[in-house]
Order: C-alpha cells, then structure tokens, then sequence
C-alpha cells in the first residue's frame, strides 16, 4: 500500500523485513511445504503521522479458531487486567445497569472480573478456543469480529454501553473506520472508548523492532490516535504511559465536546513533537540500529555454535517471528525454544521451524546460553527462572541493543 488507512495521505516505507510467516502460525513438521508467508514492510503517513504496515494480511488467517495466544498465562498480565477492570467499573460505572464491551476479550483475562461484580458485559473475540476459555470464567462472549455492523446489532440488542475497552487489539486491525463507527454505534452518549497498545515511542527509543509484524499493523501515538479519532467525532481526552508488555499507552476517547483533554494529552504530543518519534529521520535511524541488532546476535549465535555451547530460547512469542525469519535463525543456530502455552508445544515455530518444548524440561539440563524472545516479560521470568543463572546459565537480550545476563 502507499496511501494511509486513515487519511489516504502518502506513506513512506522505512523499514523492510523481507519474506515472513503468520506470526502465531505455529506448525506440526507435515506443513511446513504450505507455510503462508507475506512482505512484512512498515512505513509512516506523511500527513497523520500514523506508523502502518505496508502489506495487510487477511484477518482469517491471523486469528483463527485455535489462536494460541493466552493474556491469563502471565501473572502480571492477570494482574494488569484486574486492576483495569476494577478501575474501569469504579470510574466509569458507579451506578445504574451499565454495560462494559472487549474488543478482542481473548481468554477473559479482563472481562472475568466485570463478571465476578456482577455487571452487564459482552466479549468480542474472532477466536473460538479462547472464547470458550472466556466462556468457562462466567463471560459473555460472541465469536465474531468486532466491526460497524456486529456493533449495531449488540447496541439494538443490549442497549448503548458505558464502557467499551481493548488491550492489544486496536493495532491489530486495519479497517479502523469500521471499528469507529461501530464504536459510535455502541457507545453511550457520555460513554469512554478505552484501549490500550503497544507505543510507537517505545519501540523507537528501545529499538523494540520484534513488535513490528502481522498482528500489528498500527504502531500508535498519541499524536497519530488523535488525529485518527477526530476523523470519526472523537476526541483524545486521556493518556497513560503503561510498562506492560515493552511500553504501551493508554488511550482514552470520548465524543468531541463530552469531556475536556486533561493536561497529559497535550505534555505527550508535545514531547513526542520534540522527540520527533514520527519523523522519517527518526525512523531511519531507528532501522539502522535494527540491523545493527540483528547483525550483532546473528554474530554472537553463530560463534556459539561454533564454540559448541548448548543454545535455546525461552518463549515462543509471535513477535519472536520476525526475529528468526529476518535474522536467518533457524534450528543450526537455536535447537529448541522452551515456551509454557500447552497449543504451542510439540510444533515448529513460523517460518523459522524452531521445535516448540514445554517448560518442564527446560532444566533436563539446562542449556548454556538462552535467548530471551519474551523480553517484555524479562523481570518476572528471569525471577521465575532463578535456578537458570544459580547454575550459570546466561540470558541473551537483544532489545534496546544485544547484551548478556
């Protein structure tokens, strides 16, 4: 593509990852010979500022039935979503019937909570097995993507909600206009449309570039996101840095006119304007130092092996596919990635066809040298796997720049 889903303003290719598989496309070795693969390339509007893919891939391929992805599988993420929801109920619902909407509610991570308070609630999740996950926790869920007219239907069936959220989700889809409208549809006059993804000023300043790949076809500013809301009639009232899953924000919308922008809106855009975080400039460096990283870890596993160490990787993340697949690293050079998603194990990893183990013999033994692709979970997995370094096993880190633990 060169005209911006948002504005159709031009948009300038940065950066290129060359030939990539579904991210979360995890293989059993008999289909490897039909894998999917895709340009993944991402540029930046020259007018709105919005940092896209190049390339869309269809949304039935990335989030199928059996999407493996678990927001409950983390502590801190269960934690992270409790507090939301508590926080959300307590600010925006204090009284009344009110209904709260997930966009992309996946195992009910957040949701499960709104159920426990008992308050009106509804799921949207395109993935059935995750669904039936949110189901089994007390969640209202509807299989489906959230779009304009699956909106009209809940609000004729349900009523206008008071709240409608998303965490990691909004990036994920590139019709927007539908998901505002829809969003206009459902939401009650005085209502907050709230989501939360990974920050586009974040990954230039850790050089976080393994957040780029299908799923994420948006990186978000606040600047850009402001710009995309009051196309539609919204308007950017509220933002919170987060340090969840590598730096992300907190966006909260409301109608134009229905709430005043506090303070933190504008002291963002203004420090993302001195920053020059959407600048092609900027974007180029960052892709320079992009391939610094790649070069540098590629060096580093290839002397490993030639050294004879035992190497692996730990968490078989979906972005982890755009490191393996733009860096060339396949089994030679990492024989196993240990991961705790039960789907996951036993497979290959997209593309790269990395065997997927399960935790427990992570230890049996201990590999010498392991690569962190779960690095936005750094704290509560090197704190989980204390008995790895006791031993001395060493981490591998590659964001913001390569270093060993």
């Amino acid at each position: 593509m060169t005209a911006c889903r948002i504005c159709q303003g031009s948009v300038h290719q940065f950066f290129d990852f060359g030939s990539q598989p579904l991210s979360d496309g995890f293989l059993r070795p008999e289909e490897t010979a039909g894998e999917f693969f895709y340009r993944l390339a991402v540029g930046v509007c020259r007018s709105c500022t919005m940092v896209q893919l190049m390339e869309e891939v269809p949304r039935e391929r990335m989030f199928r039935a059996d999407y493996p992805y678990h927001s409950s599988m983390s502590v801190k993420m269960r934690e992270h979503f409790t507090r939301t929801a508590h926080r959300l109920l307590d600010t925006e619902c204090p009284d009344g019937d009110p209904l709260v909407v997930e966009i992309g509610c996946n195992d009910g991570a957040m949701l499960s909570t709104v159920a426990a308070r008992g308050v009106r609630h509804l799921g949207v999740d395109p993935s059935r097995d995750v669904a039936e996950v949110a189901a089994g926790k007390g969640v209202r869920v509807r299989v489906d993507f959230f779009e304009e007219s699956l909106a009209r239907e809940v609000a004729a069936a349900e009523g206008p909600a008071q709240v409608i959220y998303a965490a990691n989700t909004m990036c994920h889809i590139p019709y927007l206009d539908s998901v505002f409208r829809g969003v206009d549809a459902l939401l009650a006059p005085g209502g907050v449309f709230v989501f939360e993804d990974p920050y586009l000023g974040d990954v230039v300043e850790r050089t976080s570039f393994d957040q780029i790949y299908d799923e994420h076809f948006y990186l978000f500013s606040a600047t850009s996101v402001r710009a995309a809301a009051r196309r539609y009639g919204f308007d950017l009232v509220e933002v919170e840095r987060l340090p969840v899953h590598g730096g992300e924000v907190r966006y909260t919308l409301a109608r134009a006119g229905a709430r005043t922008p506090s303070g933190q809106v504008e002291a963002l855009i203004r420090e993302e304007a001195q920053r020059r975080i959407a600048e092609i400039s900027t974007l180029e460096q960052f892709a320079t130092q992009v391939k610094r990283n790649i070069e540098e870890l590629a060096a580093l596993l290839r002397r490993l092996r030639e050294e004879g160490a035992r190497v692996a990787a730990y968490g078989a993340t979906a972005k982890s596919a755009t490191v393996t697949n733009y860096g060339g690293f396949g089994p030679d050079l990492i024989p196993a990635v240990y991961d705790s998603t039960p789907a996951k194990q036993g497979l290959l990893t997209p593309g790269a066809h990395i065997p997927v183990r399960p935790l427990k013999e992570f230890s049996q033994p201990y590999p010498e040298y392991v690569v962190l692709f779960a690095w936005n979970h750094a704290q509560e997995i090197i704190e989980k796997e204390r008995a790895f370094r006791e031993q001395g096993g060493k981490w591998i880190l590659y964001v913001p720049e390569l270093h060993i633990l």
